[in-house]
């Protein structure tokens, strides 16, 4: 295909419109500084004037505007009302004609999608099941991730061993700041759980978090080494993620400064692809040989986890992985989050997290190979109840991103592929990154684990269990509620009332 043609003209409308009331505005331009999309202007006569079409949402001109005087709204729309042709599609074909590109996005999947966690009700414990006082008697959420069937002794398996069945998600140094790395490291540090480099590489800074973090190793190989693969806890390979299954990784050369270069050891400036298949895996035998080679690298004193996205057949998928030696098997569902993503697969491709787990889980126990590899779910965990389903369904723990990322300042603009967040989040700009004070970053990743933790004790306690453990698959402690036949039998569950 050849370049584009200039159009000319533009035919779309704003999505947003900033308002600002002019008996509040005190002109004080913290909104000018503050914007890194140039939304807002001042002349010099004090004029202020405002860009609606470069309005992404994010916020943070009416949070912190002194007067209140801004706010944000939809942008009135013209379009005559079609069920079928809404606002955002035709925007979006307006957006491609004037481009001729593919439309980038980040974050997950917007669309209203049925989301299951909401269909699915927790049991608890009455008369001839005494409830449990989390606050009186003792709650246990140790949870050990690893190979739980081999013969080695116990003292010699590689385990990560979690305080809390949650760990912070893969998210690379480039794709967000090195403050939001920062602060979920030590967060996980002091919190008893771990956190995740992400594809870019760890960050010199960051090595003395290395015993609480999982390295991944993606197609793309960026930023690993010997060194890298060794001050870990435990290293992933990376085959896929939810937001953007069966494509690799793509972070804007916008977004790779001289700092990222130098971490995930590529040109400065240029766009960071990882091919989407390794080009050394092309069949389980393949991939049994490279978790192989990372295990001998690492002395077999680390666990080998392999991530891939939630897709069709991902029952039989999981088994092709634990049978290749993988001691965990992380997976993404279609609600999962990227900094950079086509929108095309980002909306449309994948499967949700709910199923994925309850037919990989169940598949791995028919084989009964269920102990030989640890589950991760990952891929739009937002609360502490969302964790609880997601592990009576089976799994082992949970991986979260949006929500650490939003217990940051996260606004859900979904333009982090851009490197302009304006919360200093999805972004190198250093103005911008020093938006985000680690310290403060650090305390409340640690807060909404904490509260998460004490809300899973309740739960439990609710259920009259006393250990995670107890949880695991624990299907009998849930109930479908909205859910037609088929989508009960997939999730292996009962409706209510049964």
């Amino acid at each position: 295909m050849g370049a584009p043609l200039n159009t000319g003209f533009q035919m779309s409308t704003p999505v947003f419109k900033v308002d600002r009331d002019p008996d509040r505005c005190i002109q004080c331009g913290v909104c000018i500084n503050q914007c890194a999309n140039e939304v807002h202007h001042m002349d010099n006569d004090g004029w202020m004037w405002i860009e609606d079409e470069k309005c992404v949402a994010c916020q943070r001109c009416a949070v912190l505007c002194p007067t209140r005087a801004i706010s944000i709204t939809d942008f009135p729309v013209i379009y005559r009302e079609n069920s079928h042709w809404g606002s955002a599609s035709i925007r979006e074909i307006y957006r491609q004609a004037e481009s001729g590109g593919v439309l980038l996005t980040g974050m997950g999947n917007p669309r209203p999608y049925k989301s299951y966690f909401d269909h699915l009700l927790l049991n608890a414990s009455q008369v001839t099941n005494p409830s449990i006082d989390p606050l009186r008697e003792p709650m246990e959420l140790t949870t050990y991730l690893g190979n739980k069937g081999s013969l080695i002794t116990e003292t010699e398996k590689p385990f990560l061993k979690l305080k809390v069945p949650i760990m912070f998600s893969a998210m690379s140094f480039g794709s967000v700041s090195l403050n939001v790395q920062k602060s979920l490291s030590a967060a996980a540090r002091d919190m008893g759980t771990f956190w995740n480099t992400g594809e870019g590489g760890l960050h010199p800074d960051l090595k003395e978090f290395g015993s609480c973090a999982v390295v991944q190793v993606a197609s793309g190989r960026f930023g690993v080494h010997p060194g890298y693969l060794e001050n870990s806890a435990a290293i992933e390979i990376k085959i896929g993620q939810g937001a953007k299954p069966g494509i690799g990784g793509h972070l804007p050369g916008e977004k790779v400064s001289e700092e990222v270069s130098l971490t995930r050891m590529i040109p400065a400036w240029s766009d960071a692809i990882s091919p989407a298949p390794h080009h050394d895996i092309y069949s389980i035998e393949d991939l049994d040989q490279l978790i192989e080679t990372l295990k001998v690298a690492t002395g077999y004193r680390k666990p080998v986890a392999v991530k891939v996205a939630a897709v069709h057949n991902i029952g039989a998928i999981a088994s092709g992985i634990v049978r290749a030696g993988a001691d965990i098997v992380a997976i993404d569902g279609f609600r999962g989050s990227t900094g950079a993503a086509p929108m095309r697969i980002r909306d449309n491709v994948g499967i949700p997290i709910e199923i994925a787990l309850a037919q990989v889980d169940s598949r791995l126990r028919d084989e009964g190979i269920r102990q030989q590899a640890s589950l991760v779910a990952a891929g739009g965990i937002r609360s502490s109840a969302d964790v609880v389903k997601a592990i009576a369904l089976g799994a082992d723990a949970v991986y979260i991103a949006s929500a650490a990322l939003v217990a940051l300042g996260c606004h859900m603009c979904q333009m982090c592929f851009t490197g302009k967040c304006n919360w200093g989040l999805a972004t190198t700009n250093p103005g911008l990154s020093k938006r985000l004070n680690p310290e403060l970053g650090i305390q409340r990743a640690k807060n909404l684990l904490a509260a998460w933790g004490h809300e899973i004790q309740e739960m439990m306690g609710g259920m009259g269990i006393n250990a995670i453990d107890s949880l695991r698959g624990n299907r009998l402690m849930l109930r479908g509620i909205g859910l037609n036949p088929q989508e009960l039998d997939l999730l292996g569950i009962k409706s209510v009332g049964d």
